[in-house]
């Protein structure tokens, strides 16, 4: 009979030849998944038997990633800021550069009674995890998929924020009122040549509506921007995800509409990654 180890090391050795990017993390996820497991409990527990059923849910695991599928995709959920969260058809796959906003956020907030919005929620990553960690807070959840709305409302009451939390179908902040604290977005920011040239993993698994940011990928900032100038409160913070190389265009945007104190944040890699701005009080000039 096949064992942990066993079954890690196959699937391991097969994503090496393969030159999948992260095979030994993408192995140990999969294999933990199928034997109902937490990954780090894998590798302490090597020798025990595996049961046929256990080892074929792996197999097929393994078979879908080396056809391209990403791991989240493939046991549909994926953590984000310590959080599982559900994924569909309609949501991006969230990614650990998206937690460089939830960090800023988190960095510029206080603990109090905060009101927060999410344009383009997705999986409620963003405000979901917020939330969690400003326990007075109150959100929006924005999107015009519905079904991305209805992963995001499974995800809040998966982890007990449902009750601070309105879903809206909406486009962008076009029905929302004023007296915002924060607004937060991870909108579409490709741009179309990128888009012809994207990895198969995204391409081929992420929905195109929360991807196409337009010929040069603003698009959505040029709503967006403008919109949160009126519907911050004086002082209320607007924080963004963008792309690479765009913060100097998204920052200009912010600027044009008076925000202030504009900063942009960099990933781990040197590229932009987080465009934050505050709505200028009225004495200022």
């Amino acid at each position: 009979m096949q064992t942990r180890g066993t079954l890690y090391r196959l699937l391991r050795d097969r994503f090496r030849e393969a030159h999948v990017p992260t095979p030994e993390l993408d192995a140990r996820i999969l294999v933990a998944a199928a034997l109902g497991i937490e990954p780090g409990a894998l590798l302490l527990s090597q020798d025990f038997a595996v049961s046929d059923d256990a080892a074929a849910l792996a197999t097929r695991y393994g078979e879908r990633r080396l056809s391209g599928a990403p791991v989240g995709r493939i046991l549909g959920q994926r953590e984000f800021f310590g959080l599982g969260l559900e994924l569909s058809s309609g949501t991006l796959e969230p990614r650990p550069d998206t937690e460089i906003l939830v960090e800023a956020v988190l960095a510029r907030s206080v603990d109090r009674a905060l009101r927060l919005a999410d344009l383009g929620t997705g999986t409620g990553a963003i405000l979901l995890a917020l939330l969690a960690h400003l326990p007075q807070a109150q959100g929006l959840a924005v999107d015009l998929s519905m079904d991305a709305l209805a992963t995001a409302r499974r995800n809040a009451v998966r982890h007990g924020l449902s009750d601070r939390v309105l879903f809206l179908c909406g486009d962008y902040a076009a029905a929302l009122a004023g007296g915002l604290d924060v607004i937060v977005s991870n909108p579409p920011y490709i741009s179309h040549p990128e888009l012809a040239v994207l990895a198969p993993e995204v391409a081929l698994h992420d929905p195109v509506l929360a991807l196409d940011g337009g010929v040069d990928g603003l698009d959505a900032y040029r709503r967006i921007v403008p919109e949160a100038a009126d519907l911050l409160v004086q002082g209320g913070l607007l924080a963004l995800e963008i792309g690479a190389a765009q913060g100097a265009s998204v920052g200009g945007l912010l600027r044009h509409h008076h925000f202030q104190g504009v900063e942009i944040l960099r990933d781990l890699a040197g590229l932009d990654r987080v465009v934050l701005g505050w709505k200028r009080h009225d004495n200022q000039v």
